[in-house]
């Protein structure tokens, strides 16, 4: 494995979160906002963790909901670096629901995320790896 491997490897993040009434819809499921948010959180996060620079934001891709998570499930939000440009990273991230007194889980939403490394001055810079 070359360390940049290792590098993204290390920076795999994964939260676990529980889903109570406050985060649910009139449908008695997640909000999309909350999970949307939850996402750009995780993937900050990795980005983060791989770059060790500040970081922002500039992009959502495609975001597939296929799955509803339900209230009083928990759910792992799983995001790793898929590309590495010059001043940017993107980061997949799925969403995996559990059933709290269940085995198994499934896929519920994945989608990508761009941020970009800024300067002290908030300008685009290069990433180091």
């Amino acid at each position: 494995m070359t360390d940049l491997d290792q590098k993204i490897k290390n920076a795999e993040t994964r939260i676990f979160k529980a889903v109570f009434p406050n985060t649910i819809n009139h449908y008695d499921t997640l909000f999309g906002g909350t999970a949307m948010h939850l996402m750009d959180e995780v993937a900050f996060i990795a980005a983060t963790r791989f770059s060790r620079q500040k970081m922002v934001t500039v992009r959502s891709d495609k975001i597939d909901f296929t799955v509803p998570i339900p209230a009083g499930t928990i759910i792992e939000l799983v995001g790793h670096i898929i590309h590495i440009g010059r001043t940017s990273l993107k980061v997949q991230v799925d969403i995996f629901i559990e059933k709290m007194y269940e085995e198994g889980r499934e896929k519920a939403i994945s989608g990508t995320f761009t941020l970009v490394a800024i300067d002290e001055n908030k300008k685009p810079t290069p990433i180091d790896h």
